[in-house]
């Protein structure tokens, strides 16, 4: 069961260290304006292309995960995320039915020896009829057995609720972070400038955008 269990922590990892980045471009830009040796923002809004943004909602994206697994992914264009996804709740509900079908194995097995129920002896499991021959000595070996499988269905139950609430929150932060524009479309330059006004030689902070190169933003720094 350590495989198994690295395994899942494996998983939750995964979760954990899976990017949640915004890829839309936000319509207003930030400018950095240097006046009178302090550093103010300001800003500039871009002109509209025509284009509208979608508006992803977190409440829809973690109604949609919270009732299907993935869905929510899928509705925040988050296609890559649905292996991991549905392979961890695949996994899980897989370890967790193994457990069940070994505990009631083992079990069956306990009681049939503890009330030495001679009948229901055929019926135990081939790996478990060498506790059978033993007799009174193999029930302490399974009772450990059950007590382990049981013990393994309740984490397997647990790390399967753990997985279906992360793939929720995944969702629901993916949804929040798609308003915002971390990408790397502008570009700040120092270079020198003149200015008519007497003394007027400085340093000009120019700020380009990919979409509109030719029309770069000039700031004046005296």
């Amino acid at each position: 069961m350590k495989f198994i269990s690295f395994l899942l922590w494996a998983i939750i990892g995964c979760f954990m260290a899976s990017p949640a980045n915004a890829q839309q471009k936000d319509k207003d830009s930030s400018n950095l304006r240097i006046m009178g040796g302090s550093l103010r923002v300001a800003k500039v809004p871009v002109e509209d292309s025509g284009h509208h943004k979608k508006v992803y909602s977190p409440r829809t994206a973690a109604i949609r995960s919270a009732l299907v697994p993935g869905l929510g992914q899928i509705y925040n264009k988050k296609y890559w995320k649905l292996p991991i996804v549905w392979g961890a709740l695949g996994i899980t509900g897989s370890i967790f039915n193994y457990n069940l079908k070994e505990y009631r194995k083992v079990r069956f097995a306990y009681f049939a020896l503890l009330n030495k129920d001679v009948a229901s002896y055929p019926d135990v499991a081939p790996e478990l009829q060498i506790f059978i021959q033993a007799g009174d000595n193999g029930l302490a070996s399974l009772r450990t057995y059950r007590n382990e499988f049981r013990k393994n269905i309740d984490y397997s139950v647990l790390f399967f609720l753990l997985f279906w609430g992360l793939n929720v929150v995944d969702a629901t932060v993916d949804a929040h972070l798609k308003g915002f524009d971390v990408s790397n479309e502008l570009s700040l330059h120092v270079q020198p400038s003149f200015n008519t006004i007497p003394n007027g030689a400085g340093l000009s902070l120019v700020l380009r955008y990919k979409d509109k190169p030719s029309q770069p933003r000039h700031y004046l720094a005296p």
